[in-house]
């Protein structure tokens, strides 16, 4: 490339007239333009876009996936003599259905 070529192009050069590599600029802070004819709207409180009502919405969702998932856990291992004989026979209402007596007769001991 011929070096007028060069000169004319501002090769490096950016739209503030400074060559080479500098930071990007910061943006200037500045509130959103609210018409006092328009619609009274507020931005609704936030943490990095994660609002109340998304909270709310993903909570019940995990609830639900874990109710499910500990439901299925018990009925999966509801069969292991460990699981039934230090959990779920202490449960208040349904532990008597786990309490499994052997008859004198039956036991080989």
């Amino acid at each position: 490339m011929q070096s007028t070529l060069i000169r004319r192009s501002n090769y490096g050069m950016t739209a503030d007239g400074v060559k080479g590599i500098h930071p990007w600029r910061q943006r200037v802070g500045y509130k959103a333009f609210q018409s006092k004819f328009g619609p009274q709207y507020k931005i609704q409180p936030h943490v990095y876009g994660i609002t109340a009502r998304k909270v709310l919405y993903f909570g019940t969702l995990a609830a639900t996936f874990g109710a499910s998932a500990g439901a299925f856990a018990i009925f999966f291992f509801g069969e292991v003599p460990r699981v039934k004989r230090d959990i779920l026979s202490k449960v208040p209402v349904i532990g008597g259905y786990f309490v499994k007596e052997i008859a004198p007769e039956d036991n080989p001991f």
